[in-house]
């Protein structure tokens, strides 16, 4: 495995136990864009070891799915998809208020939940 692709997959385990911490002190909407952080470092880390090569820098995990190949099931992809839109709405000010309404407790966690699964199943594509 490429020291770059280590790297990559440490700062995704970082960033969900960050996840999981921000969770614990319910900060949801931070669970979530934590849990998008997590899977885009690990989609990245799996294109550099897949590619050899920098990945993008750019935060779709659709986008990163397709260029990692990653081989997922339907239940991940679907997933992936709903993450991907959620990271959007936590990172401007005027949309705050609809993020909290949008991930109260219970959806923050079933993302850790569905994160996790899917940060598993990428981690195994690299053994």
């Amino acid at each position: 495995m490429l020291a770059e692709t280590k790297e990559w997959f440490s700062q995704a385990k970082y960033d969900y136990e960050t996840a999981e911490a921000m969770y614990s002190s319910q900060r949801h909407i931070y669970t979530v864009f934590m849990c998008h952080l997590a899977l885009e470092k690990a989609l990245k880390g799996l294109i550099a070891e897949r590619s050899k090569t920098v990945p993008p820098k750019i935060h779709n995990l659709l986008k990163l799915t397709k260029l990692s190949k990653a081989e997922l099931d339907e239940k991940h992809r679907e997933f992936i998809s709903i993450l991907n839109t959620a990271a959007i709405n936590t990172r401007y000010p005027e949309m705050l208020q609809k993020a909290v309404e949008k991930y109260p407790r219970h959806v923050a966690a079933e993302y850790l939940a569905k994160t996790k699964e899917v940060l598993l199943c990428l981690q195994k594509l690299l053994d």
